[in-house]
């Protein structure tokens, strides 16, 4: 219920965000606005969580953590969402499983099935031609970098929903959250002080401060603590597993509200990577007696 409920959050985030950036604020400065604000939250909360002492020892994982779940992945995400289209930010990040399976084949040493690594060229075929050709008329000025960008981001989640998995078998989520935020909050202020700092708050329409709020306390606060809950409970690869459900969520609400458009080459791309996917994570039958 946790991870379907973040694909929902998710999946709403892509046009959300996109009303709010670049027109008012550029993505970097909106991304030190959205972790200042998750920082503040965590800290508050974490003063009625369990009272746990990190060893000294496990905050260079926390630390890579913070880069890889917090800083990249949030900067190439927004930067790369400020120039493609919702719907194609959503389906370049259903790679995400692959990316899992193939970073637990390099870095758990975990044995890849030819029908695994056929998932994988299908999924990147399908990626590929979606960075390349899928091209969208509709508030996307820069669709290929875009593409391109959500993609490392997809890149970077995989690696940090490998990495934080250890901390979740350790300590409870409050305890490490918020170190994962305070440091990855002083990674991503270098690059998004002079863009806040440039915002002129008085021009900024009242919907688009419910936006950030929306941005702020749903897709970042209650979805990373959704996310450590359903890791607790579920393995890195099932957990992004649910990333699936947001090109669904994404399309429904982005094309409902005129924000974006299908196209034979989203569909195409769209279908490779679901086949990818499917292959991917399809687990071996058991053939009973």
């Amino acid at each position: 219920m946790a991870a379907t409920l973040v694909s929902i959050i998710y999946g709403v985030t892509f046009t959300i965000a996109k009303d709010v950036m670049p027109e008012f604020i550029e993505p970097f400065g909106f991304i030190l606005l959205r972790v200042g604000g998750s920082v503040l939250l965590f800290w508050l909360v974490s003063f009625f969580g369990p009272k746990e002492k990190i060893s000294t020892s496990d905050f260079p994982r926390i630390i890579a953590a913070a880069f890889f779940g917090v800083a990249l992945n949030m900067l190439t995400f927004f930067k790369g969402l400020s120039y493609t289209s919702p719907i194609m930010g959503a389906v370049l990040m259903v790679t995400t499983p692959m990316i899992v399976l193939i970073l637990s084949a390099i870095i758990m040493k975990e044995r890849m099935l030819k029908r695994k690594v056929f998932g994988i060229i299908l999924g990147l075929a399908g990626t590929v031609s979606l960075i390349l050709y899928g091209k969208s008329m509709i508030n996307a000025p820069n669709e290929m970098l875009g593409n391109l960008l959500v993609f490392i981001n997809a890149i970077s989640y995989g690696f940090y929903l490998i990495i934080v998995k250890k901390l979740m078998d350790k300590y409870n989520a409050f305890t490490f959250v918020k170190w994962i935020y305070s440091f990855g909050f002083l990674m991503v202020l270098p690059f998004g002080w002079n863009e806040f700092d440039a915002v002129n708050w008085a021009l900024v329409p009242t919907d688009i401060y419910w936006k950030i709020g929306f941005v702020v306390v749903f897709s970042t606060f209650l979805t990373y603590l959704l996310n450590l809950v359903s890791m607790r409970e579920l393995k890195p690869t099932t957990v992004a597993v649910f990333i699936y459900l947001q090109p669904l969520f994404a399309t429904i609400f982005a094309i409902s509200l005129g924000k974006d458009e299908l196209s034979w080459v989203k569909i195409g791309s769209a279908i490779l990577i679901f086949t990818g996917v499917y292959l991917v994570t399809q687990k071996k039958k058991v053939i009973s007696e």
